[in-house]
């Protein structure tokens, strides 16, 4: 895989001309910023910029404004390479907050889907179909992330309803205990990894690497040749051991 073609081409698909993550979702290229914005449970921001030290203030107060309007936080999705070499300072005197730092990561589908996706005795991974197992994994979430149940729940069913999603559990008996979901982005080369979760008891056990390697295969069965995930720190070591390539840092800047 060569990591500088990988680069450009993710750049092209999910930055500078990306298509909209669901339906009610507008993506718009304002000046030199390309944004999205749409109603819950769409997420908003800005995807990708071009800018310089001249329009970047002028730019990020014209972001404020408009999602101001909108009525919504929004995000701002800021990566390594991003210019100017000071938007990060930028984005903070404008009021945003920093959130961790994410590792950009790719690895070709079919080099993952040969990994074994066995789980370890006693759990079984069960394919997300229905409301009831969308509940379960809103519920392993927000144990495990905190994240917002009700978000969670509202998102996964849209994806659900209109095929751009492959969603698993893991269950110990009756008890879900951990959870991911794969993003299939029609008309490009990429599915996405989210999620992961799992509760720390069961931690360390290969769970995490079971659930890489079912949606692999899901994803390879339907043509797509790449699988990114934006790694947080915890996560990062154990993809990196599963061949995956980090390719930049990413760090969200959130607004509202």
């Amino acid at each position: 895989m060569n990591h500088d073609e990988v680069l450009s081409l993710y750049e092209r698909r999910f930055r500078r001309e990306p298509a909209p993550e669901m339906p009610g979702a507008v993506v718009e290229r304002a000046g030199a910023v390309v944004r999205q914005s749409g109603p819950a449970p769409c997420w908003n921001g800005v995807l990708w910029s071009d800018l310089d030290e001249r329009t970047a203030d002028a730019a990020i107060a014209e972001q404020i404004r408009h999602y101001a309007e909108l009525g919504t936080e929004f995000e701002w999705k800021l990566y390594d390479h991003d210019r100017p070499a000071d938007l990060d300072r930028r984005l903070l005197a404008a009021g945003f907050t920093a959130e961790p730092p994410e590792t950009l990561m790719v690895a070709e589908t079919a080099r993952i889907a040969a990994l074994p996706a066995a789980g370890p005795e006693g759990v079984q991974l069960v394919p997300v179909t229905g409301m009831d197992g969308v509940e379960l994994v809103a519920d392993v979430h927000e144990r495990v992330f905190g994240a917002s149940r009700v978000r969670i729940r509202e998102r996964l069913a849209v994806q659900l309803a209109e095929g751009s999603v492959v969603a698993v559990l893991a269950m110990a008996g009756d008890v879900p205990v951990s959870a991911a979901r794969m993003d299939l982005h029609s008309g490009t080369e990429f599915a996405s990894l989210w999620g992961g979760g799992t509760d720390p008891e069961w931690r360390g056990r290969g769970i995490y690497r079971a659930l890489v390697a079912y949606r692999a295969r899901e994803a390879l069965a339907r043509g797509y040749r790449y699988l990114q995930v934006d790694a947080s720190a915890e996560s990062r070591p154990i993809l990196t051991r599963l061949g995956f390539a980090a390719l930049a840092t990413t760090t969200p800047y959130t607004y509202g």
